[in-house]
């Protein structure tokens, strides 16, 4: 059971593999890609604006701090010059203990500006390969787009595409359509002629008309039968003159047997 079941699974993931390759569209893939890419660019710049923002803050208090400093030693210098050495040694405490933030604020802002310095160059090497990597995915598209027409023009050329396909199966469809009608026009005036069909729109010919059409048919047929004969056996020119000149009307034998006679009723 356990084997069937894993069959399955491998089936069924080769044939979703098999989908997925065929809705992929590598062109959407980089384009992805790229935006990701820009998406992280953007988290490592904000990065930099962070750190830069609080190696400003330090800055501030650093100088505020170093402002109460050296208005705590001008207090220390007046109290001694008035005499008040108590005044001056509770300056010069407070002075000391501003003295050692500073020393702590300052090595803070040292540990800051080597984190943005190299939040900087991280910035600018990223930069750097992304705008490598958008003009590698416009080139990859580009070739993509390209062959992707010349496979289509090729496969239209060949027949072998769908919609070119589609289009041969109509023609031959619309091909054999028109020789079937063509096929029934042609038995249904054969019908008509042979008088097996009645034309309902009244135009049929007479059989007198009918009588006549037949003899002349059957008048050209012997002409070219004896112009044929007289050109097998090397005839005279007289005699192909005479049977050239039959073509024009009867000969006086033949009148009274074609000729249809029509008694009154």
């Amino acid at each position: 059971m356990s084997g069937v079941m894993k069959r399955m699974g491998m089936i069924f993931r080769a044939k979703a593999n098999k989908a997925l390759d065929r809705a992929e569209d590598p062109r959407e893939t980089l384009d992805y890609s790229y935006q990701k890419q820009l998406e992280l660019l953007q988290k490592v710049r904000r990065g930099v604006a962070d750190v830069a923002t609080s190696r400003k803050r330090l800055e501030l208090q650093l100088n505020q701090l170093q402002s109460q400093s050296s208005k705590l030693e001008d207090q220390g210098r007046k109290a001694l010059a008035l005499g008040r050495e108590d005044l001056a040694r509770e300056a010069l405490s407070r002075r000391a203990a501003l003295q050692q933030q500073v020393t702590d604020l300052e090595t803070q802002h040292q540990t800051l500006q080597g984190e943005e310095e190299k939040l900087t160059l991280a910035a600018q090497r990223l930069q750097a390969k992304v705008d490598a990597f958008r003009t590698k995915k416009e080139t990859i598209k580009a070739t993509y787009t390209a062959a992707q027409a010349q496979t289509r023009i090729a496969e239209s050329f060949s027949g072998i595409s769908e919609e070119m396909s589609d289009v041969g199966t109509a023609i031959q469809r619309a091909e054999d359509k028109t020789a079937q009608l063509q096929a029934r026009a042609g038995a249904i005036d054969e019908l008509l002629a042979s008088g097996a069909l009645d034309d309902a729109s009244g135009l049929a010919r007479d059989d007198i008309q009918s009588e006549l059409d037949r003899l002349s048919g059957g008048t050209d047929v012997e002409l070219e039968l004896a112009r044929m004969k007289a050109e097998l056996a090397g005839g005279s020119s007289a005699q192909k003159q005479a049977i050239e000149g039959g073509q024009g009307g009867q000969t006086p034998a033949q009148q009274p047997q074609d000729t249809p006679r029509f008694d009154k009723q």
